[in-house]
């Protein structure tokens, strides 16, 4: 029996799909989803393993022109992905315009990567085939041949996209995997949590909003019978925090309630939530802010 291992960075432009298809191939959500841009903000891994392969898919942040040092941490994540990449899956939201910003990232991607580069046409759920033939074009003249439509929503195609990977990952006589059978993330239950109280606030909260939050867990403490979490979910503004309260606190009351429930489902037991709303003024250009809310890496 041969054996397969390899890492397979998963990259494109923001709300791309990207960790709805890493989710969906290995059967376990380890990456938060919402329609807001830039939901995934750390480099996050989902392991999925087989008697004979291990793949480890590395969702990124979506690739966007910088503005603050926040969007520098994600760029830089997403550059380290590609360069320790064996497979990179590049999606394309088929239901948006091609543009010249995403032409450009791709020829760049082809010149300075070694990795094998496969182009994802996502969403062929919302567009009829047809309508897939100019854009597929449009790739094959930029030096593509592997290119492949598939919906991370319904899973068409998936068994396909899985069948390209594995043949482009080198095979082993020896079961060289490195992480344990039962592992499906890197990630700790307490980065999860936070992780899941930002999805809700992304999903309830005003467009202006998402971009300006973060989750920091300042409590996880495990009792016998129940998990008690505390949380700050920070805002640039005062006028934010007000938002993020909501009426009578009718707003983090909804989130809080959301995120309870998915947390609960995660660690199966109870847990006891407590949710707080706290303002730091410009925190995504404040480097010692980034450090404390886990967005750190250097040259940043």
């Amino acid at each position: 029996m041969s054996y397969s291992f390899g890492y397979i960075a998963v990259v494109g432009k923001p709300n791309a799909g990207k960790s709805t298809l890493v989710n969906f191939l290995i059967k376990n959500k380890v990456a938060i989803v919402s329609p807001k841009a830039q939901t995934t903000r750390n480099n996050i891994l989902g392991i999925l393993t087989t008697e004979n392969y291990q793949l480890v898919f590395i969702d990124t942040p979506g690739v966007h022109k910088s503005k603050n040092a926040l969007d520098k941490f994600m760029n830089k994540n997403i550059r380290s992905a590609e360069s320790g990449a064996d497979v990179i899956l590049y999606l394309i939201d088929s239901t948006k315009k091609f543009d010249d910003f995403e032409a450009d990232y791709l020829k760049s991607l082809k010149e300075n990567c070694d990795a094998k580069i496969i182009v994802v046409l996502n969403k062929i759920d919302s567009i009829k085939k047809e309508n897939l033939l100019p854009l597929s074009q449009k790739l094959s003249n930029l030096g593509f041949d592997d290119i492949l439509p598939l919906s991370a929503k319904t899973g068409e195609n998936t068994s396909m996209l899985m069948d390209e990977i594995l043949k482009n990952l080198p095979k082993s006589d020896t079961k060289n995997f490195v992480y344990d059978e039962d592992d499906y993330t890197d990630k700790s239950l307490k980065f999860m949590v936070s992780e899941i109280i930002r999805e809700k606030a992304l999903n309830y909260l005003n467009e202006e909003i998402p971009h300006g939050i973060s989750v920091n867990v300042t409590k996880y403490e495990q009792k016998p019978t129940i998990l008690i979490i505390e949380a700050d979910i920070v805002c640039e503004k005062e006028s934010h925090k007000s938002i993020i309260i909501g009426k009578k606190g009718s707003m983090i009351k909804q989130i809080g309630q959301s995120a309870r429930m998915d947390i609960e489902a995660l660690v199966s037991c109870k847990v006891m939530l407590k949710l707080f709303v706290k303002v730091k003024k410009d925190w995504r250009e404040n480097i010692n802010y980034l450090t404390e809310f886990g967005y750190k890496n250097e040259d940043v």
